[in-house]
């Protein structure tokens, strides 16, 4: 049993956490404690804040930061060898100033240091070590580094004696690097565009982005790259968009396979958790088969979104499943009682109780010899003496001696374990055994619910139980996508309590601020950092769009005005009203040495490019001409990139596709619970249309008043005498303004296409 080492602050509640004798405020399981416990280590690290900069500055002390997170496999390692070697601690106490930083509390911090290490190494990754002068500036950087010297490479004992003496011997000179390389940085990472400047030719960069997708697209598994291989939601969202604009040509055709091929395969990979729902990280081989374990949020709310718009276009309920499948994940694993939502469950975990060290994928994996006393029922009407076991092995690949490659599996973790696959279709595996699909299907069920209930005896992966605003923002979209989608009010009421979740414990009405993180305290309370840290710009556009998709999902005029207040705050904080687009911090810490951009989508979207969208969707809902027009500003400061490599921001892409082609608007009119209204919105939602927006107005509660009333004349459009929404959107074109009237009551659905201009 690992020893959890803490104190109780009376009255408070608040967690800390001892280490070498002073206590630290607990919030970040990764910054509070090793391997996601709150346990001693010899090392004495401070959190990132005047406490540690006013120590190293009055000691005259060079920094050692170590940046990581609570779900990372090789911040634990570290941690473990060197951080509570007691030889190892002595050096760094001696000689350092120690930080200790959550890179997902954090991302300003962390992008400035790890664009640093990129810069000087060549590489980077987590746990990020980088040495800084007092002032913050640095001067040596790299990742994960062995306790002892090994193989040409040094051990962290020998970097840390080594940059100790150069410290008392070449301070000037390591100074000097320092300015240099910040100077080459700020200048390298400048992204502007003049006032007159204009976002580049739509065509020429969505067929950029197209060309650069299909070249580096895998036919037989999917994917965008070779292993390890991620999800890339973004590339989704691109693809979609690029198919609804093609349809009648081969391109537009080839678009959609790629999308829908590589979520059809992720989702019978083993990237995808068969047993516990929910997707993985990665998939460290070509066929989507071993994943990295760890599971995030962030992934989950994409993912949603891909899955269903998946549905909408091709109509196939497999997609449909799998986005609720995700959701069902995220509710049941994921969730706070409060409302929010928590970051992450970890890779690595004890295989059984009595286990000392921990395991990657040890939660997950099964032996056959399992999965054989596991379901020994047997299978009456098959053409063989068979049991469950046997269809639930031929359908998930399980073998005897494992079915996970060496070559993924370097630690020997998963030796004679299984990682499920879905090897053979539900079809192939009742040919195989003379069954009825419906039978084979029943069966596999039965198997999955058995092995679930098992699985939960076994000792968890720790949960990462911070709450980010970011993230959250993402699963709120996907909640409110799916459940439009779908027609599932439980998905849209999820997403209303988590909004309402954020309003009250994520943002500070005195200011009008969003704050980063929060975090489940004791008995499950929600508590805050006694110095709370604000809002980044992926925190504000992120719950922006989530607030607009539950606007469109609920009709629910709050979060829409909220999202407007939270736009005009985006703005005041970090836009660069001289280079234009945002900065991903605000100017008021003076720590943070540079003010970044984002211009790049990784594992969450680029915050300038969902801003982006966001502001071209606000053009329109708030009657607001001039965010339509930084919109485009914003866009054409990314010009240089999006002409040479649009496949880096495709989200990019994506926002220049929804300047460049007129919205298609949706204006539904009528009493909005009355059964008939809710079928023709149902109807408007089934469909994926690139561009829409959707808008509501009832009659008897507010009369039709709103902005849409005032543009369009109703008198002009056309008046389709039945309700047929398949025909509505296959002959909709971009100047068209069609009206639904309904026969049972006083209701219309107006879709047309509109830009609002600042003479209207």
């Amino acid at each position: 049993m690992r020893m959890r080492v803490m104190l109780q602050c009376l009255g408070s509640g608040r967690r800390l956490s001892l280490c070498l004798g002073r206590a630290v405020a607990a919030t970040s399981a990764w910054v509070s404690a090793g391997d996601g416990l709150a346990r001693a280590a010899t090392s004495s690290r401070y959190p990132w804040g005047e406490e540690a900069f006013a120590k190293a500055k009055k000691e005259d002390k060079p920094i050692f930061l170590s940046v990581g997170y609570s779900t990372c496999h090789w911040c634990h390692v570290m941690e473990r060898e060197s951080f509570e070697n007691e030889e190892i601690g002595k050096i760094m106490n001696e000689n350092f100033v120690c930080i200790k930083v959550d890179r997902e509390e954090r991302p300003d911090v962390d992008k400035v240091y790890m664009t640093f290490v990129q810069a000087t190494s060549g590489g980077g990754g987590w746990p990020m070590s980088v040495w800084l002068t007092p002032d913050l500036k640095p001067f040596v950087g790299g990742t994960y580094f062995p306790p002892e010297d090994g193989f040409h490479r040094l051990g962290f004992k020998t970097v840390l004696n080594n940059l100790a003496e150069q410290w008392k011997r070449n301070r000037k000179e390591l100074t000097e690097r320092s300015n240099k390389i910040l100077t080459a940085l700020q200048k390298g990472v400048e992204v502007s565009a003049n006032k007159e400047a204009v976002p580049p030719s739509c065509a020429r960069v969505m067929q950029r982005c197209f060309q650069q997708l299909v070249h580096s697209y895998e036919d037989e598994y999917g994917g965008f790259s070779e292993s390890p291989k991620f999800p890339s939601p973004v590339n989704f969202n691109f693809l979609f968009r690029f198919w609804a604009l093609n349809k009648s040509e081969e391109k537009g055709a080839q678009a959609l396979q790629m999308a829908l091929h590589t979520l059809k395969m992720m989702a019978l990979g083993g990237i995808h958790d068969h047993i516990g729902q929910g997707f993985h990280r990665y998939s460290t081989d070509g066929k989507w088969h071993v994943p990295h374990f760890e599971k995030m949020l962030y992934d989950q709310g994409q993912l949603a979104v891909s899955y269903v718009e998946a549905y909408q276009i091709s109509g196939d309920t497999f997609f449909a499943d799998v986005a609720q499948d995700i959701l069902l994940y995220v509710s049941r694993d994921l969730s706070d009682p409060s409302g929010g939502f928590y970051s992450a469950e970890d890779a690595d975990s004890y295989p059984t109780t009595q286990s000392v060290d921990k395991k990657e994928g040890a939660f997950c994996v099964w032996t056959e010899e399992e999965i054989r006393q596991l379901l020994p029922d047997p299978v009456p009407d098959a053409t063989e003496n068979i049991t469950m076991a046997d269809i639930f092995s031929y359908h998930y690949g399980v073998k005897e001696g494992g079915n996970v490659n060496p070559a993924q599996d370097p630690h020997g973790e998963l030796e004679n374990k299984n990682v499920l696959i879905v090897r053979y279709s539900a079809e192939f595996t009742a040919t195989k055994f003379g069954l009825e699909v419906k039978k084979v299907k029943d069966i596999l069920t039965t198997c999955r619910k058995r092995l679930y209930e098992i699985r939960k005896q076994r000792p968890p992966p720790h949960l990462d139980s911070k709450m980010l605003a970011s993230w959250n923002g993402l699963m709120i979209s996907g909640f409110a996508r799916v459940g439009a989608v779908l027609g599932e009010k439980g998905y849209i009421q999820r997403a209303l309590q988590a909004a309402g979740f954020l309003r009250e414990h994520m943002f500070d009405s005195s200011s009008g601020r969003l704050l980063r993180s929060c975090y489940r305290g004791d008995e499950c309370v929600v508590e805050q950092t006694a110095t709370p840290i604000h809002g980044f710009l992926a925190d504000y556009a992120f719950i922006i769009r989530g607030l607009l998709d539950l606007y469109e999902a609920s009709f629910d005029e709050q979060w829409l005005d909220w999202a407007v207040k939270l736009q005009q705050e985006q703005d005041s904080l970090f836009w660069d009203a001289k280079g234009f687009a945002y900065f991903s911090d605000d100017a008021h810490d003076p720590s943070v040495l540079i003010r970044l951009k984002e211009d790049q989508d990784g594992a969450e979207p680029s915050g300038n490019a969902v801003a982006a969208s966001n502001l071209v969707r606000l053009a329109n809902f708030s009657n607001r001409p001039d965010w339509g027009d930084r919109s485009r500003q914003l866009v054409a400061a990314f010009t240089n990139l999006l002409d040479s490599m649009p496949m880096a921001l495709p989200e990019m892409v994506t926002a220049l596709m929804s300047q460049h082609y007129p919205l298609k608007q949706v204006v539904i009119r009528g009493e909005l619970e009355a059964l008939d209204t809710q079928e023709l919105i149902q109807c408007v939602n089934n469909h994926f249309v690139h561009n829409k927006v959707g808008n509501e107005c009832s009659l008897v509660e507010k009369g039709f008043k709103s902005w849409a009333y005032k543009y369009w004349k109703l008198e002009e459009a056309p008046i389709a005498k039945e309700l047929n929404c398949l025909k509505i959107f296959h002959d909709l074109s971009p100047t068209m303004h069609i009206v639904v009237q309904g026969s049972k009551r006083c209701f219309s659905v107006m879709i047309g296409s509109l830009r609002l201009n600042s003479k209207q």
